[in-house]
């Protein structure tokens, strides 16, 4: 049959190959597509991937991302507060969409935990996320508000 069309064997069975990644593309597009209907949209590609490895689909978690992404389904940050009188808040992280140029014009912060032979103590840092620098730290053994706010005085 490939001898009566004029293509290789190889050829012919490089564009049945192609084909079918086609079709597996999109039915992995139309289910990430009805998972985000059905949860309204909430769900990141770490637990739309694991929603269908659930469903016994053989998926990586970057090309989760990436069709996600392609079809703008993935989901904004959103960080909850509580305000004034205990109305819950909602703010967008717009620090992750925020292209930095330079040194201090972003600092990120983040706290950890630090296994000791007998105890555990808490670590708070303030990192310059242009250089990936640390600008600032504090260490104490209770996980206190004057954690963080010691870490931030150090950067400044």
């Amino acid at each position: 049959m490939c001898h009566l069309a004029g293509v290789s064997r190889a050829g012919f069975y490089r564009h049945l190959r192609a084909s079918d990644n086609h079709e597996e593309e999109m039915h992995v597009q139309s289910e990430i597509q009805r998972i985000a209907l059905e949860h309204r949209g909430q769900y990141g590609y770490r637990r739309m991937t694991a929603e269908l490895r659930k469903q016994g689909m053989l998926v990586n978690h970057k090309r989760v991302a990436r069709i996600m992404r392609e079809d703008n389904l993935l989901v904004a940050t959103l960080e909850w507060t509580r305000g004034r009188r205990g109305h819950i808040e909602m703010h967008v992280n717009l620090a992750g969409r925020m292209k930095v140029t330079g040194t201090n014009q972003l600092w990120v912060a983040d706290i950890t935990y630090v296994r000791l032979n007998r105890e555990f103590v808490y670590l708070a840092v303030v990192l310059d996320k242009f250089s990936r620098r640390v600008v600032g730290w504090a260490l104490d053994r209770t996980l206190s508000a004057r954690l963080p706010l010691e870490a931030l005085r150090n950067a400044l």
